[in-house]
Order: C-alpha cells, then sequence, then structure tokens
C-alpha cells in the first residue's frame, strides 16, 4: 500500500512538473515579441482603471450628473489633464470610466456570441452532410449576408437606446462568425485517427466535440476573440456615435465622441480623450492577439 501511494505522489509531482514547465514554454514564446508584451501590460493596466475608477479618475463626480459652466471649455492644464467640456466636467475622469463601459461591452459580448457560436460551429462540423448542418450554415449565411454594421444598427434602432441593448444587438450579429471558422476546423479534423479512435472506442459525442476537437482548436479560437475584443469596442462605439447606445451622462466613450464631435475644431481636446481611449483599447487587444497567435503556432 505505501508503495502504491509513494508512486502516486510521484506521479502528481511529475505531473505539476510538466505543468510549470509547460507555462514557462508558454511565456517564454509570447515574450519572443515585444508588442505582444505591451499589448498584455496595456490591458492589465485598463483592467486596473476598470477596476479602481473611483479612485483613479481626477474627479469621479464628474462621471455622472455633474454641472459647472464656470470650468466649461478649460483646454489642458495641470489640473485638467484632457480639458473639460461644455458642462465643465473632467474629460480624463469620463474616459477612465467610459473604459469600464468598454470592457463590460466586450465581455458580454464574447460571453455571449463565443460559448454559442462555438458549439454551433462544432455540431455544424461533426454532422458534416447532415440536415443538422444544412441548417446551422444556412441560418449563419443569412445574418453573415448583410453588412454587419447595418445589422447591428438595425437591431439597435429597434430596441430602447441604452447600452444593454447595443450589446445585444452585437451580440446577435457576430456569432455567425464563430459557427464559421469553428466549423471549418471541425469539418477538416472530422475524419482523422485520433477522432475515428475515439469513436471505436464508443466515446460519447460530448467528450468527441469538447474533449478531442475543441482542444485543437483553441488557439484559433482564442487568437479571434482576443482580435474581436477590439471590434466590438469599434461597433459599439460605431452604435453610441449614432445615438442608439449609451444614452448621456453615461459616461461611455462612443457617446462622448458624439456628442464632443460638435465642437470641433475649436475644442478639440473633448474628442481626443475619448478617441484615444478606444484606440487604446483597440491597439490592445490587437498585439494581444499577436501574441497569442505565436503562442499556438510553436504548437
Amino acid at each position: 500500500m505505501g508503495a502504491v501511494i509513494g508512486e502516486q505522489g510521484q506521479y502528481l509531482e511529475l505531473e505539476k512538473k510538466v505543468k510549470r514547465e509547460n507555462l514557462r514554454r508558454v511565456w517564454f514564446r509570447f515574450k519572443k515579441s515585444k508588442l505582444s508584451v505591451i499589448g498584455l501590460s496595456l490591458i492589465c493596466l485598463l483592467i486596473l482603471f476598470v477596476a479602481l475608477a473611483e479612485y483613479i479618475a481626477p474627479y469621479p463626480e464628474h462621471a455622472g450628473l455633474y454641472i459647472n459652466f464656470r470650468d466649461a471649455y478649460k483646454p489642458p492644464s495641470i489640473e485638467h489633464l484632457f480639458g473639460t467640456d461644455m458642462y465643465g466636467r473632467d474629460v480624463l475622469s469620463r474616459v477612465i470610466f467610459g473604459f469600464r463601459y468598454a470592457f463590460l461591452l466586450i465581455g458580454i459580448v464574447l460571453s455571449l456570441v463565443v460559448p454559442s457560436g462555438v458549439v454551433l460551429g462544432l455540431i455544424a462540423g461533426y454532422y458534416k452532410g447532415t440536415v443538422i448542418e444544412a441548417i446551422i450554415i444556412r441560418l449563419s449565411d443569412i445574418f453573415i449576408s448583410i453588412p454587419y454594421l447595418v445589422l447591428a444598427l438595425a437591431i439597435a434602432s429597434i430596441l430602447e437606446p441604452n447600452i444593454y441593448n447595443a450589446m445585444l444587438a452585437v451580440s446577435l450579429m457576430w456569432w455567425p462568425w464563430y459557427v464559421k471558422l469553428t466549423h471549418s476546423v471541425t469539418s477538416s479534423l472530422r475524419n482523422e485517427p485520433f477522432i475515428i479512435a475515439a469513436e471505436a472506442q464508443g466515446a460519447s459525442t460530448f467528450h468527441i466535440l469538447f474533449r478531442e476537437l475543441l482542444p485543437n482548436q483553441l488557439g484559433i479560437i482564442l487568437t479571434k476573440v482576443t482580435l474581436d475584443a477590439g471590434w466590438v469596442v469599434l461597433i459599439g462605439a460605431a452604435i453610441s456615435f449614432v445615438g442608439l447606445g449609451a444614452q448621456p451622462p453615461t459616461p461611455d466613450l462612443g457617446t462622448m465622441v458624439s456628442e464632443y464631435s460638435k465642437y470641433l475644431p475649436d475644442y478639440w481636446w473633448m474628442s481626443i480623450g475619448p478617441a484615444t481611449g478606444i484606440i487604446l483599447i483597440i491597439l490592445s487587444f490587437n498585439l494581444l492577439g499577436d501574441g497569442i497567435r505565436d503562442i499556438f503556432a510553436g504548437d
């Protein structure tokens, strides 16, 4: 009995050692790209802003209903690094709070579209040549045939303008792209020896889909997720820009660009702040996506 326990302990220790080695290998591949490390660092910094916005923002009360016309239209200064807007609100404080809504949009949209799109794509690819595949793919084609921005704006225009309906609009037009991606990869793996072996051993469909097929395409999916995060923010900003997203005084980056663009070029600093915030988010996730792609490219 003692020998068996000793062997189990050695096996667990070896398993931990292998996991640590895998993590070191992953980090080594990732850090070879300095730009990817910069992207990850920027995302961590933005997440810090999201979590501690009330403490980091110079004037947190300016993120809500606040008016002080005596401080309106002030250019960038030590007191207000991004200047103030037409209501005397500190633009930097509103941009910091705007990151919170941007990451909320990313989190909710991707948590809705990625699982649903990946699962449908796995099912369609595994049941290739059946009615199930035809229904899923044809439905995806219908959504993809409509320009994504037009579809998102059409959906948002039907619903009450607010940030949550903007999230729903983006989600309804995004899931088919994950179906297409996962379906394509699953179809190419469908007749591989390891899938045939799993079927011969009597493995369940659930096991084949999520333990055999899904792990072999995680790299592609994760890369697309990180790249899509920037696009989600951009589409959400476009919806807010035309007045169908978050409504004032919500410090949403797209809404702020829409509001402040009316005062260009005289009060240019008002638009520069939120526009820079959008660019920073998109750039960060794109750089991170390149690093994730490099990690899995080495497998």
